[in-house]
């Protein structure tokens, strides 16, 4: 054999065994030195995050800001969830979501209580009645780098006025409304009565400010309510 043969013989072996040990590496799980799954979780998800909110910026949806959060969320849960199942030392993927969700808000500021709230909120939707995954979640499990996993999932609700960004402004402004317009109202009666209506004891007084709050919150929550009912009744008749 010439040493040319003996050259491509030798290069065509080192090929061979490189691949069988990229093969080899692919096959084993990942190990990211120095940092813990949840950690590696945390980093790996924001990385996603700040990819996918590119493109669900430049859709301009419009819903209720708990809605858009809590999507997210559920998003990303499946998206460790997966991320976690390529991790050494990781006994339950789906749990380690968890746990990394919860630093995540921690991380970001959240009230120690409402974190754990929410994550247990975000664990008991995270699955349907029939015990498969939520959507946000199957999604985001399914979801890979660069692709449009997030907006996939939002262009489901689109049509949806339950989750709309309008009802909820709504809702804030009625809310609003009920909380000063009462105290406006219970202020006036309270300043009527006490200038115009002397003798009262402060116990009457206090009683009437209170009923004539009542008097004005109630017909507009009914009010509120009855605006709500047809814009879902209307959302929901077929076309």
């Amino acid at each position: 054999m010439s040493n040319k043969e003996q050259d491509s013989a030798t290069t065509a072996e080192q090929i061979s065994i490189q691949n069988e040990s990229a093969e080899t590496v692919s096959a084993e799980k990942m190990v990211i030195p120095d940092k813990s799954p949840v950690d590696a979780c945390v980093d790996y998800a924001r990385g996603i995050l700040s990819e996918q909110l590119v493109s669900v910026k430049a859709k301009n949806y419009d819903y209720a800001p708990e809605f858009r959060d809590l999507t997210i969320q559920h998003y990303l849960i499946g998206v460790m969830w997966r991320f976690a199942e390529g991790l050494e030392n990781v006994e339950d993927p789906r749990k380690t979501a968890f746990v990394a969700i919860e630093t995540m808000l921690t991380r970001d500021g959240m009230n120690p209580k409402k974190v754990i709230n929410r994550v247990e909120f975000l664990e008991k939707m995270s699955r349907m009645e029939d015990g498969t995954n939520a959507l946000a979640v199957a999604i985001g499990y399914d979801s890979r780098p660069g692709d449009q996993g997030l907006v996939e999932v939002f262009d489901h609700y689109v049509d949806d006025t339950r989750v709309s960004g309008a009802l909820w402004r709504l809702y804030d402004r009625g809310k609003k409304t009920m909380l000063y317009g009462g105290l406006f109202v219970a202020f006036v009666v309270i300043w009527f009565i006490t200038l115009f209506m002397p003798g009262n004891t402060t116990l009457s007084i206090l009683a009437a400010g209170l009923i004539s709050a009542a008097l004005f919150v109630i017909p507009v929550f009914l009010i509120g309510l009855l605006i709500y009912y047809l814009k879902i009744k209307k959302a929901n008749q077929p076309d």
